[in-house]
């Protein structure tokens, strides 16, 4: 049994009321949820929000939402409390992040199937990192893996650092991937995330999957294709505008 939830906070420094954000026609959040609702294996999608004008969007177009507390550190602590509040324990909790109005519920449901045909902790997707852009930009996480597909470290800075070669010329000399921030969660590893306090690497890097993996939990990478664009900026918002005129 599998429950998708969606944390949406009201509050960004760059975009406030973010997920009510208008994408031609629809809020972010309808977005995400409608395509978050395309999962056949999802048994039920949640929004977990700390806010009650986005409870009152998500409830006008059918969705079920949950409120949390706006005091909430991280956006799995949120999705944690949500599962909390659902008062059913699902086997596998899905993270799907509120400001990816792009996504697809293949993807989702390529996540809860690798996940459950796997004896890892956490299923999480990964697609191929070309542009220098993208290596040297922080706000684009990657990862190294291992042969197998496990996650060795997530991070802001590009990794690996490739010693002998120009970093203009990084991505002819090494497949590098960028991290998706969706995530499939066994329930023991969702409950072992918010027993634990916040590690020294997620406070460093800002990322909360750090937590997990600095405690010795297995990440399974599933590679996709899917172009996801997450809004944080009125730019990103506009760039998907067209993204989704052309899709549509």
């Amino acid at each position: 049994m599998a429950v998708g939830i969606i944390p949406a906070r009201y509050a960004s420094v760059r975009l406030p009321g973010k997920p009510l954000v208008d994408l031609n026609g629809k809020s972010m959040i309808r977005r995400v949820w409608e395509g978050a609702t395309e999962s056949r294996l999802l048994e039920r999608v949640v929004v977990a929000t700390d806010d009650e004008r986005i409870a009152e969007e998500c409830r006008s177009f059918g969705a079920e939402a949950v409120l949390t507390s706006p005091e909430l550190p991280s956006g799995t602590d949120r999705i944690a409390a949500a599962h909390k509040a659902l008062h059913r324990e699902y086997d596998i909790v899905v993270n799907i992040q509120g400001d990816e109005p792009l996504l697809r519920g293949a993807l989702v449901d390529k996540l809860v199937q690798a996940l459950a045909d796997s004896d890892a902790d956490v299923a999480t997707p990964v697609t191929p990192l070309t542009s220098l852009e993208e290596l040297s930009n922080p706000a684009v996480v990657k990862v190294a893996m291992n042969a197998a597909g496990r996650a060795l470290y997530f991070s802001r800075s590009a990794i690996p650092f490739f010693r002998d070669a120009d970093m203009a010329h990084w991505p002819e000399h090494y497949p590098y991937q960028k991290h998706i921030g969706l995530y499939a969660y066994r329930r023991a590893a969702l409950e072992r995330f918010v027993a634990l306090p916040p590690s020294l690497l997620e406070r460093a890097e800002s990322l909360e999957q750090l937590r997990l993996l600095e405690d010795g939990a297995v990440f399974h990478c599933v590679h996709t294709d899917n172009r996801l664009v997450a809004i944080d900026t009125p730019a990103d918002a506009d760039h998907v505008r067209v993204l989704l005129r052309d899709r549509e």
